[in-house]
């Protein structure tokens, strides 16, 4: 499997790009987490990476999602933006994760990317604007994956994605992304109603057959204001979804990506555990990119690490949250987070100003954090990385 996952990277991926990817990402990546360690243990609270929602403009309307789509956005500030990367850099952290809407609607999107060689930047992306000079423009970049969301097959990703011939626009994406060799990944959120799709080996082997290098696998979450909680999985899903990973892992020529267990099979909590935190479009500073409240905003110029590092609303969320659950207290607890809401004085961030009361109205889903039906992982590679690197932690934790 490693043999044939690098011989496939190394034959489809432009060499410069590998460069960029093992350095800017690999390398970097780890001693981010290295800091990061350092820094927990002196008690402060600077995440290792950086989640950022550029723009609240999109050009899809999907079931459960949490973004408050404003097509008349122009996006984030680019002050703003600059002042997020800088900083998180003098900290030590070159990861980003651009997020949305849709990301490729932001107008500075490749100023950002080419401003900041040294950095890498994941690019969450419905694929539908992937064009062909889109990609050969990442390519010269060469800093920046795509990760293209596939949230099931034909008929079921346009009733999800809330528009027309979504699966047939965003395979175009891919397409553009692994013609101009560009390391390109897929992600979908795991429902019921695209989980015989997307969880088996033949959805896996159709990523390898298109030229994907990684699938990011997430738990969907009935949030926003319109949540659909038949989507929600059951227990025994998310445990047939850990499974699969777990056992696909050691045979596919494909790296399996998951934000919600650690080597162990142990349920982990990336903003809980401070790896990750979320920046919406106006600067407001999120705990994770679902939960729609903040405590402090970097929108107005703000040193965002001096912010962090003092926040109640950051601190005081983990500290709750950590002695709540291992998993999402979103999934698991939301009355527990609503409460814990109120005591860090949070204000909704979603725009909507119903985000507290969406949260009243939400009931406890099945969530990744399931005592004693832990599944280890099989691969020493997958344990290894782990353990040791970033590799698992993402968006959505």
């Amino acid at each position: 499997m490693i043999f044939s996952l690098g011989t496939r990277i190394l034959k489809q991926v432009d060499a410069r790009l590998l460069w960029k990817l093992g350095y800017n990402l690999g390398w970097k990546g780890m001693k981010a987490v290295a800091k990061h360690k350092k820094r927990l243990k002196n008690g402060e609270l600077f995440p290792a990476f950086m989640m950022i929602s550029i723009t609240d403009n999109c050009n899809l309307n999907c079931q459960g999602c949490w973004v408050t789509i404003n097509n008349q956005s122009k996006g984030m500030n680019m002050e703003t933006l600059e002042n997020i990367i800088v900083s998180s850099k003098n900290k030590g952290s070159y990861f980003f994760g651009l997020l949305g809407g849709e990301p490729l609607m932001y107008p500075h999107l490749m100023e950002v990317i080419e401003r900041h060689p040294d950095c890498y930047f994941q690019m969450f992306t419905n694929g539908t604007l992937l064009t062909d000079e889109v990609a050969k423009k990442l390519r010269k970049f060469g800093n920046v994956s795509p990760l293209i969301s596939v949230e099931g097959l034909q008929d079921v990703s346009d009733i999800r994605r809330g528009a027309n011939n979504v699966y047939s626009r965003s395979m175009a994406g891919i397409e553009a992304a692994t013609k101009n060799k560009l390391f390109t990944g897929v992600a979908t959120s795991v429902c019921k109603s695209n989980f015989k799709d997307l969880v088996n080996e033949e959805f896996v082997n159709s990523c390898i057959k298109k030229g994907i290098h990684y699938l990011w696998f997430y738990i969907y979450r009935p949030v926003g204001e319109r949540p659909n909680t038949d989507l929600a999985l059951s227990e025994a899903e998310i445990l047939e979804l850990r499974q699969f990973m777990v056992d696909i892992r050691v045979k596919a020529p494909l790296m399996i990506i998951d934000t919600y267990w650690d080597e162990k099979g142990q349920a982990i909590c990336p903003g809980a555990l401070g790896l990750s935190h979320h920046i919406n479009p106006y600067g407001d500073i999120e705990f994770c990119p679902p939960i729609q409240f903040a405590g402090e905003t970097v929108g107005d110029g703000s040193d965002i690490a001096n912010i962090i590092e003092k926040s109640k609303f950051i601190g005081g969320l983990r500290k709750g949250i950590n002695e709540c659950t291992q998993g999402c207290i979103l999934l698991d607890n939301p009355e527990q987070l609503h409460r814990l809401l109120k005591d860090v004085n949070a204000y909704d961030s979603s725009k909507r100003s119903t985000s507290y009361k969406e949260l009243q109205q939400m009931k406890p889903c099945a969530g990744h954090h399931i005592p004693g039906k832990e599944i280890p992982e099989k691969s020493w590679l997958y344990r290894f990385a782990k353990k040791y690197s970033f590799f698992g932690f993402g968006a959505y934790g």
